[in-house]
């Protein structure tokens, strides 16, 4: 497979398109951002990273807190509403026909229309370039019910979960193995021995 070099980018695909709320139930705000995800399992730690010169940057800053909203395909409008218009001049829960939620453990609101809502505080900033990256410890996440199983599974592929791969959105795909699949036992064989 032949290769050409590039100038060093933001390639890296897919990548969630997450709704992250911020600012507290009187005053709600969402931005959609890509590069937010898990950093530590344990303790539970997540990330976002944003321009300063946004306004949910400074909702951030001062509370210290936000909440990042797994996106699906029936709110892929705000997805793409809300990482173009800015909150200071316009109430994108309003515009998107979306419910502010109170969150379990932190002021700002969560989506009530998303089906995981991770809560967030900042534990540390960091000034990477561009963008400032919040670091930050999970402290609740909720789940919509109607994705548990009888076995307490979480089934997020019945979500229809939407992630942001160079400038377009896409839907989850179809499963193509599972973890440990590589190294799984075969039944099969272990009954041939």
């Amino acid at each position: 497979m032949a290769k050409i070099k590039w100038d060093p980018g933001t390639l890296l695909s897919p990548l969630p398109a997450a709704l992250i709320s911020c600012g507290t139930m009187e005053r709600p705000n969402i931005m959609t951002a890509a590069w937010t995800g898990i950093i530590s399992s344990d303790p539970p730690r997540a990330y976002v990273s944003v321009r300063p010169q946004r306004y949910s940057y400074e909702l951030i800053k001062s509370s210290g807190v936000f909440v990042i909203n797994v996106t699906t395909e029936r709110l892929k409008f705000a997805a793409d509403y809300c990482g173009i218009k800015s909150g200071r001049d316009v109430d994108k829960f309003a515009a998107c026909g979306l419910t502010a939620q109170k969150s379990f453990t932190v002021e700002s609101p969560s989506i009530e229309e998303s089906p995981v809502s991770i809560e967030c505080r900042v534990f540390d900033t960091l000034r990477l370039g561009s963008h400032d990256m919040f670091l930050a410890d999970i402290l609740s996440v909720s789940v919509e019910q109607a994705l548990i199983d009888g076995n307490n599974r979480l089934e997020m592929e019945k979500a229809g979960v939407i992630s942001y791969i160079h400038g377009e959105y896409f839907t989850s795909g179809k499963p193509i193995g599972h973890f440990g699949w590589t190294v799984k036992k075969n039944k099969k064989s272990e009954k041939r021995r």
